[in-house]
């Protein structure tokens, strides 16, 4: 009865905005950052996502990241990248906000992905500016081996993931920011709201009298603010995928 009382909020929704977080992609056999066995537990993220640390040598970042950032054609979009893909197609979702850098919210239909904690489908040069290739050339490098580099200056190029001593993308925050205000109904997916400003944006629907929907393993701040809460992402939406048809 509660899925079916979801699909009936999807569908009776003005305006559909998801926010998702790494729970959806552990369904792809992608490890979370933060869990119980994240990657966080066997690698040091401070020095592999540092800005200051990529600058005196990007090699940490390019050695530790290869395994699980530049081998995402051999993953496979979930249950949940799917049916948000086929969502959108049916004009119900009108926004996607994402904190996931692995490109399979594109990869399973969604267009209007927002991706505020940045992305590796744009690999760009410090130094110059004009110099930016996309996630396919660089993954190709990463899997001989190399690292990408500037044609120019022959510069280690870095990935427009947003990095510890950077800040958010703008244009993505901003994008993110309205689309929430906007939304009478926010599907919050795979996160446990806990790391700023991401866990922030669910507050501007609320604030503006949506409704929130979370379905999260762990318990979230917001949980007692939502309409409906589940726990088995996979579930839930196998069952969302068979109403929709």
């Amino acid at each position: 009865m509660e899925i079916k009382k979801l699909f009936t909020l999807i569908q009776e929704s003005k305006h559909l905005v998801a926010l998702t977080g790494a729970g959806v992609s552990t369904l792809s056999g992608i490890r979370d950052f933060r869990g119980k066995n994240g990657l966080y537990n066997e690698m040091d993220a401070e020095k592999i996502f540092s800005l200051e640390y990529f600058e005196k040598d990007p090699s940490i970042y390019y050695n530790q990241a290869g395994s699980f950032i530049y081998n995402i054609n051999e993953k496979e979009p979930s249950i949940v990248h799917n049916v948000l893909g086929k969502l959108e197609k049916r004009g119900f979702l009108k926004a996607l906000i994402t904190q996931n850098i692995d490109l399979l919210h594109q990869k399973g239909g969604s267009k209007n992905v927002i991706e505020i904690h940045g992305s590796p489908s744009s690999h760009y040069c410090l130094r110059c500016a004009e110099v930016d290739i996309g996630f396919e050339e660089a993954a190709a490098a990463v899997r001989k081996g190399e690292m990408p580099k500037c044609p120019k200056c022959a510069r280690v190029l870095k990935p427009a993931i947003t990095f510890f001593g950077e800040n958010l993308p703008i244009n993505a925050l901003k994008q993110a920011t309205i689309e929430s205000q906007q939304a009478d109904l926010m599907l919050i997916l795979g996160t446990s709201l806990t790391v700023h400003p991401a866990a922030s944006i669910p507050l501007h629907t609320l604030r503006n009298g949506g409704n929130i929907i979370i379905v999260n393993n762990m318990p979230t701040p917001l949980d007692t603010k939502a309409l409906l809460r589940f726990d088995d992402l996979g579930e839930v939406f196998e069952d969302l995928g068979r109403l929709l048809g």
